[in-house]
Parts: structure tokens; C-alpha cells; sequence
């Protein structure tokens, strides 16, 4: 029970990688805050956890106020709040040719600015327990697939925030602040995704080494199982720290030291 009665926000947790996180969250002892979009999948996710240790919000998480109604919510329920886990994000594909201003901004408003506001809205009750925050990024803030300009620069610069703030709001609040940036992962959206471009529903069965050593990609809930150590007491003092994970490295060559 790594999270024993802690409380957790986690958006965009009715599907994907944030419902496995949720799940992971109660089951090593939290209580959460469930949110989406979608009123029967949050009810869903609700239904697979234990009683008494979830809510669910329903609402667009870059709607103005919103934020600030997600830490009422779980300060009213649970009289409350531990941690953030900005999960919830606008996956879309677009280049230079097909990203017109309105749609950057859009995705910055959900990807970047949203969980800025979430921390902002938390950030004196995350102090009061000296909590953490987690974001989670994508490998694609590095540089990022051709066919994903907007989305790729949304997780840049919330891979810059997060290091500025681990820093300043640790050093400040007590506040630690890091990310994961999870590689290709089989979600429901990614699925739906990989349909939209033509591949059949089965194509996750056979994916080329050179994507995959594995011969397959990563379950959600892998990346919950990672997410518990950082919403732990036992990731200690660690902050401002963005950790990838994938099958493979992405940030370059380590050659050997000799």
C-alpha cells in the first residue's frame, strides 16, 4: 500500500493510461479523482474500483474554472489533496501544412497551459502535505513524429515546465514536480488512431523489431506500475527530473568510457 490514504487528481483517467493509473493508484491504497470527458466511461471506471475511494468529474479540463473544480472536488470528498497527475491530452495529428494557428493553440490550451492551471489551483494544499506533481509527457517532446508537430511541441514545453518547476516550487513549497514521457503504448485511442490511417485492428500483433524489441508495445499498465513510485513517499527528494519510457533509448549514444 505504497499510496496508503493519499488523494490523487488524475485527468483524463476514463480511458488509457490515465484509467490504469487510477486503478493502480486505489489498489496500493488511494483515493482519486477520476476525469474525462465521457460521462459512461468515467461511470465505468467507478465501477472497478473500491467503493468510497473514487469521484468522478466530468467536464473539459481547459474549460475555464476547471481546474480549480477538480481540487474543490476532492478537498470536499476527501478533505484533501496529495498529488496531481496531469494526464489528459489532445492527441492529433498535424504538420506544418495542416497546423493552422487556432488548432496550436488549442492543443497548448489542453497539453500545456490546463495543467499549468492545475498546478497552480492546487499548489497550496499540494504544500500543505508537501505532495508532488506528475506530468505526463511523451517521447515525441524530444522532436516528435512528422505527422505530430502540434502535439510534439505541447509536450516540449511541458517537459520545460516541469524541470522549472520541480526546481523552484520544491525549493519553495516543498512541492516535488516530475514527468514520465511514455513511448507507444497501446491505448484505446491509439488504436483508434491506427485505424484512422488505414491499419487493421489487429496491427498491434505484429509490429517490427526496429519499433518494438519486444515484438510488442507497452500496456498501460506498465506505465501505472512506474507512476506509483513517483506519487510515493519513496521517490524522496527527487524533482525536476523527466524520465522516458520505452523500449529503446531516445536521447542518444552513451559510448563506453575507456
Amino acid at each position: 500500500m505504497r499510496l496508503n490514504n493519499k488523494v490523487i487528481i488524475i485527468t483524463g483517467s476514463c480511458t488509457g493510461i490515465g484509467k490504469a493509473i487510477a486503478i493502480r493508484c486505489v489498489a496500493e491504497g488511494a483515493s482519486v479523482i477520476i476525469h474525462g470527458l465521457e460521462h459512461d466511461l468515467g461511470e465505468a471506471v467507478l465501477d472497478e474500483l473500491e467503493k468510497g475511494k473514487a469521484v468522478l468529474h466530468v467536464e473539459e479540463i481547459a474549460n475555464p474554472g476547471a481546474p480549480q473544480r477538480l481540487v474543490d472536488l476532492a478537498l470536499k470528498t476527501f478533505g484533501r489533496l496529495d498529488a496531481i497527475v496531469n494526464n489528459a491530452a489532445m492527441v492529433a495529428s498535424s504538420n506544418l501544412h495542416t497546423t493552422d494557428l487556432d488548432f496550436l493553440r488549442r492543443v497548448l490550451e489542453v497539453n500545456t497551459i490546463a495543467p499549468f492551471a492545475l498546478i497552480k489551483a492546487a499548489l497550496p494544499y499540494l504544500s500543505k502535505e508537501r505532495g508532488c506533481v506528475l506530468n505526463i509527457g511523451s517521447v515525441n517532446a524530444w522532436s516528435g513524429e512528422p505527422n505530430l508537430l502540434a502535439y510534439s511541441v505541447s509536450k516540449g514545453a511541458l517537459m520545460t515546465m516541469t524541470r522549472n518547476l520541480g526546481d523552484t516550487l520544491f525549493r519553495e513549497s516543498g512541492v516535488r514536480v516530475n514527468q514520465i514521457n511514455p513511448g507507444w503504448v497501446l491505448t484505446e485511442t491509439e488504436i483508434l488512431r491506427k485505424r484512422s490511417q488505414g491499419l487493421p485492428d489487429d496491427w498491434y500483433k505484429d509490429i517490427p523489431a526496429l519499433f518494438a524489441p519486444a515484438g510488442r508495445i507497452i500496456w498501460p499498465s506498465e506505465i501505472a506500475a512506474a507512476v506509483v513510485y513517483w506519487l510515493a513517499d519513496e521517490s524522496g527528494p527527487i524533482s525536476g527530473q523527466v524520465v522516458d519510457l520505452e523500449q529503446y533509448p531516445f536521447i542518444g549514444r552513451n559510448p563506453p568510457k575507456n
